[in-house]
């Protein structure tokens, strides 16, 4: 039996954690995807394998994609209720094609960032997408920052926010990344 530790997202669900139980790959439990199935020549980490399987249990229909639906379902097996719209939210977070539907590499995505973070991190997490005008994207701009201090009442022109910017920008491309506000934070 493999155990994964899948967290609910914070941004979408309540703060908890979970975990997941699941048979080894090659039982006869679940059939392989041959949408995802990796080629024989390729060798899997163990990492990779782990994130397979468990992907291969959330894609119930074995289309080599999770829906909404899908995702919905996972949750109320494991006694959670999840609505249509905040299943869809992780969805869109984090389908990088556009079809309303997480593959392989957007489940992995969103798994290694829920399970990236401790404690700390993912309250700077949390803060960091505050100021994402692009949610998901991974930085912050100018324009973030001068909309959140001007929620904050806190008004500052978009050249202010520049200069904030300049002093934590590492590497110099104008924009924060989480491992830059993570420094500027800390």
């Amino acid at each position: 039996m493999t155990n994964v530790s899948i967290a609910k997202p914070f941004k979408w669900f309540s703060n908890k954690s979970f975990k997941l139980t699941l048979p080894r790959l090659g039982s006869k439990s679940k059939a392989s995807s041959p949408i995802i199935s990796s080629p024989p020549a390729a060798k899997c980490s163990a990492k990779e394998d782990e994130y397979l399987e468990v992907f291969r249990f959330f894609d119930s229909d074995g289309d080599g994609r999770i829906s909404g639906e899908e995702l919905r379902a996972y949750f109320m097996s494991i006694g959670e209720c999840v609505s249509c719209d905040e299943a869809q939210r992780v969805i869109r977070d984090f389908d990088t094609d556009g079809d309303n539907l997480l593959e392989l590499g957007d489940f992995v995505r969103l798994v290694e960032r829920e399970n990236g973070g401790g404690g700390d991190d993912d309250d700077l997490r949390r803060a960091f997408e505050m100021f994402e005008v692009d949610k998901g994207c991974g930085f912050i701009t100018p324009k973030g920052v001068q909309q959140v201090l001007n929620r904050l009442g806190d008004s500052k022109s978009y050249q202010e926010c520049e200069a904030m910017i300049r002093v934590f920008d590492l590497d110099g491309n104008g924009v924060l990344d989480f491992h830059e506000f993570h420094k500027m934070m800390t």
